[in-house]
């Protein structure tokens, strides 16, 4: 059984229709990459998962368990975590004040003060600018930030959109380093990206979104090789 199902979800914006029917699956421990160019739906899928947005047929499975109507902060504390495009850091408030935030789901202070110092290890600017106001990080520590921050929910499934966005190269592969290490770890990973060279490059297996529709799927490093999807994604 998938960790993540999707089954036929349709969205619609008013009258517009978003997600035609999509239907795709994430296994325990998978990277799996869901690329597309912008307009394709890939946000609105992200937000429909986790509960910011209600589908209007179709469904959303975490653990055999449906959570289709289940509001956005109880999908956290059932072990899914999800960092929004744009990094949407607390500006005003400090890295570490920003990072007990991601923990509100947590109980056990014990637990919490041990997710902190993962979180720390695994970033260690964070660490050394955690007095800091967020507002004030640079776009690659904000998006560190950002995954930190849902890291300290302690989920099973991270869903990444757009990690890459407005980052210098060598950011950008910093971040996706952070991104497979996690993996390693033993964290499942759907990742919505629009630089999907560097998705493929990193992910066991990707589904193609285009207009609402998914029109390829496959695995990521035979996806990474098809002259159309080089053509349409890659810019080659």
């Amino acid at each position: 059984m998938a960790m993540l199902e999707v089954k036929d979800l349709q969205v619609f914006y008013g009258m517009i229709q978003a997600i035609k029917g999509i239907s795709f699956e994430v296994n325990e421990g998978e990277t799996v990459a869901l690329i597309g160019a912008n307009g394709a739906g890939k946000t609105t899928t992200l937000h429909t998962i986790t509960g910011l947005l209600s589908p209007k047929k179709g469904s959303v499975v975490f653990e055999g368990k449906e959570i289709t109507k289940v509001p956005a902060h109880k999908i956290v504390s059932l072990g899914m975590a999800h960092v929004p495009e744009g990094r949407r850091v607390f500006a005003q408030l400090s890295v570490y004040q920003n990072l007990k935030m991601g923990a509100y789901t947590r109980k056990d202070k014990a637990e919490i003060d041990e997710m902190l110092e993962t979180v720390y290890k695994r970033f260690p600017r964070l660490k050394e600018r955690q007095n800091q106001m967020a507002g004030t990080l640079s776009g690659g520590e904000q998006q560190m930030l950002a995954m930190g921050r849902a890291l300290m929910s302690k989920p099973k499934i991270v869903l990444l959109d757009e990690p890459s966005m407005g980052l210098s190269p060598i950011l950008v592969n910093e971040i996706f380093d952070i991104i497979q290490s996690l993996n390693k770890a033993g964290t499942t990973v759907l990742l919505v990206e629009q630089n999907a060279k560097k998705a493929l490059s990193i992910a066991d297996r990707a589904y193609v979104l285009e207009t609402g529709r998914i029109v390829q799927s496959g695995d990521a490093q035979v996806l990474l090789n098809d002259e159309s999807i080089k053509k349409a994604y890659l810019g080659e």
